[in-house]
């Protein structure tokens, strides 16, 4: 299974603390029982039809229980942190318990490795503008054709304002893969930094980003890895594939709308960022900019504790970090067999012309294709009239997307997620073959 750094060994992190009143009495390990009732986005209906949602790559519905618990925030413990009252007490202790169980999901070292912020975008171009203040003219930092912008602009505006030089390295748009050998060879002695993507947000392909990493450590370079698509289908281990910085996005994994930025804790402490005065001058707190979205970090630790609870029987009782490498490698399977379905279905309906990789290679269960004939948007459309939710367009790797030659366009695009059955793969097909009819 094409996983990034599954670990060995337990993290050993302690027990999970939320809210004061914990996670409203729910007993996180029975919610696997029956996961799809606990989504209440799942009872719309569109077209007298039970909404099917395709458009997890854009962003996954959210199970009660972490709306449950963001509420419970605001209602019951909202304060700013760091002060004597209880309720600032209470903030402190939510979000030092949400940095664990984002520790645990990444494998970090110390949840003080664990940066929250407005977005994974926002916080690379902080990271970006910390790092740059460190280069000099001449310096390069490579990227890739087949990341979304997020992972390309940050450090092009750091080229700009710094005379830095963007090395690009070109990926294969038969296979949807990126050429490894060809990002090899644009790192040298001036390499800064190498942004790689662990799987691309409008293909799916996962790329073999340790070994990207041990490239970049080699040349005396560190690495960036964009992880916003693939968190929510496989485990993360950032110690085992050598990240120096690593982001995500709570959104992507049932959570809210927060971005997650991991870096080892030696780099968090050098980097040069701007701050308040006083502000606490330790990682985390350093890099976090004003006040945080508490309610959302609290929402983040509970999607963490959703994922973990989808571990399958016999690893119920590990540590938490153990419970959710068996989820993520449970998820993995289960969405390779939906993309196979969905890859399949598509293949027979003509007119259909599918990219990215074929579903014996290395890849998310995301699948992304065009209709001769008919815009993204206007396929899209007629999905909705079959009571399905699937996005289109360029999904910001526009890059990737116009080296595909799809036309202006862009891609639809059809996430399965892990409410997402067998019957709504085949709904799917019909709907897009019903095109033709």
């Amino acid at each position: 299974m094409p996983l990034i750094g599954r670990m060995r060994t337990a993290s050993g992190a302690p027990a999970p603390v939320c809210c004061a009143g914990g996670l409203g009495g729910v007993a996180w390990e029975m919610l696997a029982a029956d996961r799809r009732a606990l989504f209440p986005a799942l009872q719309r209906r569109e077209a007298g039809l039970p909404v099917a949602y395709f458009d997890g790559p854009g962003g996954t519905q959210v199970p009660k229980p972490v709306a449950d618990v963001m509420s419970d925030y605001l209602l019951h413990h909202n304060a700013n942190t760091h002060w004597a009252f209880p309720t600032s007490v209470e903030t402190d202790t939510i979000v030092a318990g949400a940095r664990a169980a984002l520790a645990d999901l990444l494998h970090a070292a110390s949840s003080d490795e664990i940066v929250f912020g407005n977005n994974m975008t926002s916080l690379t171009f902080h990271l970006a503008r910390a790092l740059g203040r460190g280069w000099a003219a001449g310096d390069e930092v490579v990227v890739t054709e087949l990341d979304h912008q997020a992972n390309v602009a940050p450090w092009q505006a750091v080229a700009r304002e710094r005379g830095i030089t963007i090395r690009t390295a070109r990926f294969d748009p038969a296979t949807g893969a990126l050429d490894l050998e060809h990002l090899a060879s644009l790192i040298g002695p001036r390499t800064k930094l190498v942004a790689v993507g662990a799987a691309s947000n409008a293909l799916g392909t996962i790329t073999d980003v340790r070994a990207v990493a041990a490239h970049a450590h080699e040349a005396g370079a560190l690495v960036f890895i964009d992880a916003v698509h693939y968190a929510p289908h496989a485990s993360i281990d950032v110690q085992a594939i050598g990240a120096d910085f690593l982001a995500c996005s709570a959104y992507k994994f049932y959570g809210p709308h927060l971005g997650i930025l991991y870096g080892r804790r030696d780099l968090l402490a050098a980097l040069d960022v701007p701050k308040l005065d006083p502000a606490p001058n330790t990682p985390p707190d350093r890099i976090e900019t004003g006040t945080q979205n508490h309610e959302g970090i609290a929402g983040a630790r509970a999607a963490v504790e959703f994922l973990a609870s989808l571990a399958p029987a016999g690893a119920t009782d590990g540590t938490r970090r153990t419970r959710l490498v068996a989820a993520m490698d449970h998820l993995h399977d289960e969405g390779a067999r939906l993309a196979t379905q969905l890859w399949t279905g598509l293949a027979r309906v003509a007119g259909v012309r599918l990219v990215g990789p074929t579903p014996d290679r290395p890849r998310t269960s995301t699948v992304s294709f065009a209709v001769a004939g008919r815009s993204s948007a206007d396929v899209a459309r007629h999905l909705v009239g079959h009571g399905i939710f699937a996005s289109h367009g360029d999904f910001y790797a526009s890059t990737a997307v116009a080296r595909l030659g799809v036309g202006p366009t862009g891609l639809v695009r059809a996430g399965c997620a892990c409410y997402t059955t067998s019957d709504e793969v085949d709904r799917f097909i019909a709907a897009v073959g019903s095109l033709a009819d």
